[in-house]
């Protein structure tokens, strides 16, 4: 079947206003349901011809606010293109007799098409002449087509729970729809969803706005729902709430705590933001500046105020969804419940104080971490012992400030806040709280520091813990989860990962590779399953489970380099084949790869190498590679025999180079084997018809490949990427 646009000029088009209004959406789900609002909705468009897909991100914006999601689509075609369509039939030797008489084939393939015996006509096709017929199909409209496909474009929005609001039977959304604008051009595309028919009306301000409001288009919805206090934009919420947060304390002179994933919260729980001041007791300034802000931002999702000296002020300020707070009702309230929260806080610090972190150890026996995997008594064990390992690791090869005994001592107060009253009501204070009972209760700074930080980094952008301890227990917790997890088959799949391994292997690779840590990684895998299987809960742990660590880790730190570092992923490949083990060692080998690759030797030697690998894996037999060494005596013509003596007197000052760590020059160094490696393929034949001669030639070739792909693999460089 063929298919071409008729050339009726330039079709008209309209704009598309859609807006499903319902009850409020959970903030930290809006912008994830606008963005896929419009993937959907230029995805429907685009299918039905509605719109020019390469053009449809640029002509249709979806954004949210907590009782809407919108869609705008501009240039939408009023009806699609009739097209000429060209459908063939039987061959014209079945359809006609002799004569030229229609026969019954003729006649049935007009009948399925509609047309009448007078409309077929005869085409040529590489298979001979075949019937056919051509007809104009009409355009459909797009009223029509979107009557259809905005209702389906609600059902497809996933959500992580959606609900029912009438019966069983009715269509599903993350809360009751109350209403939907489904405007093109100004007219109403009707349909329902639910109980909820389409029109052109919207919902203002739940409290200070107009109910049922008449919009027209784009530019009128705007209007009108600013004029009743509702900005519908995310950006212009997010404007205000900024420039208030800015103007509001400075009349004190102070400055709001900058919290950027607060203020994107604040931005979606409220339609018309307002940001006012409230006050508190500065006797609970004597509480560490850590519980406070958890308090305020946690739980009343309000941003703290400090001095110019960037100490907390005992002032708070909060997003309230009103236009002000002329009479100081809602303020009173705000520091009433606040009052509250920072008194529990207060007795939590107060009561945890009077025991000892590492008294609450024993405790940590009844917390389950994972069924199968034991308390979080066995997990510190684990800790501590691994803690331990890493750090004589590092104090061995040379790290003086490499804490033995304080990396032991920082495991085994690690978790103890877990049962804490405070970590209890305040559970994203872990290892923040331990950190700082730790320090208020005498321990050494460096372990205090240890325990405070032993969960980071939390993602990429987080940073690492301060010190070499609190790096030797973020490592030894992190690596004990995955390597206990992974031994009880609980692997991360899709978007499942209960435990968070993918985040604790990107910690992994981050910590090592900024603190440029000098570590095995297949050693470390080996002692995380030493120390599961010497301590609770006894676990033996395969080498099929190392293996399938290793790799896992190896594809994270492939990830950071990639993503965050901008390597290729065939350098990353390249020297990684070479070994990855150390991943330090492993990243500055990538970087010399990176350096060179593009020099006038290089990229045709890397080239030549592809080559070698081909030949020895393709058209080499196992008796073909049988040999071990090269046999000088069999170099039997000049070119062969100076690539043999190249080859050495390179290799040597390469290797002389690699040992001292100079990468960078050691591949410069290799790229000088360029002319006898081209010499030797333009004047000599690989697989010389001599059984001897041909074998100590791949034997050649294959020293080569071993010799020189020991900082990196270059027969893999501008391999295609994996898929």
């Amino acid at each position: 079947m063929k298919a071409r646009a008729n050339a009726n000029g330039k079709t008209a088009t309209a704009e598309l206003l859609f807006e499903i209004g319902c009850e409020e959406i959970p903030a930290g789900m809006i912008a994830r349901a606008s963005q896929e609002l419009k993937a959907i909705l230029v995805r429907h468009l685009s299918a039905n011809n509605l719109v020019d897909e390469p053009t449809a991100q640029q002509t249709i914006e979806a954004f949210g606010a907590p009782r809407r999601l919108v869609a705008i689509a501009k240039q939408v075609r009023v009806k699609q293109e009739d097209v000429s369509r060209e459908t063939l039939g039987p061959p014209k030797s079945v359809a006609f007799d002799a004569a030229g008489e229609p026969m019954r084939a003729a006649m049935s393939f007009a009948e399925k098409q509609g047309v009448p015996l007078g409309k077929l006509s005869i085409v040529e096709t590489p298979k001979g002449p075949y019937l056919a017929v051509r007809q104009i199909v009409k355009g459909r409209t797009a009223a029509e087509i979107l009557r259809a496909a905005l209702p389906e474009a609600m059902r497809e929005i996933t959500w992580p729970r959606s609900m029912t609001w009438g019966g069983a039977q009715d269509p599903r959304f993350i809360r009751p729809v109350r209403w939907v604008v489904a405007l093109l051009g100004g007219k109403t595309i009707p349909f329902a969803y639910g109980d909820v028919r389409s029109g052109n009306h919207t919902d203002a301000h739940r409290f200070l706005g107009k109910r049922s409001i008449a919009v027209k288009n784009a530019k009128d919805y705007e209007s009108k729902l600013k004029k009743n206090f509702v900005l519908c934009r995310p950006e212009a919420r997010q404007r205000k709430i900024e420039s208030e947060l800015r103007a509001v304390p400075a009349r004190k002179g102070l400055h709001a705590h900058e919290d950027a994933h607060l203020l994107e919260m604040v931005t979606y729980l409220n339609e018309y933001p307002t940001v006012i001041q409230g006050d508190f007791d500065s006797k609970f300034l004597d509480l560490p500046e850590e519980i406070l802000i958890t308090v305020m931002r946690g739980h009343q999702k309000y941003f703290a105020v400090e001095n110019r000296s960037g100490d907390l002020a005992n002032h708070f300020l909060a997003v309230i969804n009103m236009a002000g707070d002329p009479k100081g009702l809602v303020r009173q309230g705000h520091e009433r419940v606040l009052r509250a929260r920072f008194a529990d806080a207060q007795f939590f610090w107060e009561a945890d104080q009077r025991t000892k972190l590492g008294d609450y150890l024993p405790k940590l026996k009844a917390v389950t971490y994972e069924r199968r995997l034991g308390s979080y008594g066995d997990k510190v064990e684990r800790i501590r012992a691994l803690s331990r390992w890493l750090a004589e690791q590092w104090f061995s090869g040379g790290i003086a400030q490499a804490d033995v005994a304080g990396s032991h001592r920082a495991a085994e107060l690690a978790k103890c806040d877990l049962v804490t009253e405070m970590v209890r009501e305040f559970t994203e204070l872990q290892g923040v709280v331990g950190g700082l009972y730790a320090r208020a209760q005498g321990e050494p700074e460096g372990i205090a520091t240890a325990v405070y930080d032993h969960y980071k980094p939390l993602g990429l952008d987080d940073p690492i813990p301060r010190n070499l301890t609190g790096c030797a227990v973020a490592l030894a917790d992190k690596l004990d989860s995955i390597v206990a997890c992974f031994s009880v088959s609980a692997i991360p799949t899709g978007s499942s990962d209960p435990f968070a391994l993918r985040r604790a292997a990107l910690g992994i690779v981050k910590i090592i590779l900024e603190k440029k840590l000098p570590l095995s990684i297949s050693a470390a895998i080996s002692s995380a399953g030493k120390a599961l299987r010497d301590h609770a809960p006894h676990l033996e742990v395969t080498p099929m489970v190392e293996n399938h660590v290793l790799e896992f880790l190896l594809e994270r730190a492939r990830y950071i380099l990639k993503e965050r570092r901008e390597f290729a992923y065939d350098e990353i490949n390249a020297a990684f084949a070479a070994g990855a083990d150390d991943l330090v060692d492993a990243v500055e080998r990538v970087a010399a790869v990176k350096a060179i690759r593009d020099t006038k030797n290089f990229a045709p030697l890397a080239a030549s190498f592809k080559r070698i690998r081909n030949i020895l894996e393709k058209s080499a037999g196992k008796d073909d590679k049988s040999q071990v060494g090269v046999k000088q005596e069999l170099l039997r013509e000049a070119p062969e025999l100076q690539l043999f003596t190249a080859a050495q007197r390179i290799g040597e000052e390469a290797a002389r180079r690699k040992k001292e760590k100079r990468y960078r020059a050691a591949l410069e160094k290799i790229s000088e084997l360029r002319p006898a490696v081209d010499l030797f393929f333009d004047k000599v034949l690989v697989m010389a018809e001599d059984e001897a001669v041909r074998r100590n030639r791949i034997a050649l070739l294959g020293s080569l490949l071993k010799e020189f792909s020991t900082i990196a693999d270059f027969s893999l460089l501008g391999a295609e990427e994996a898929r």
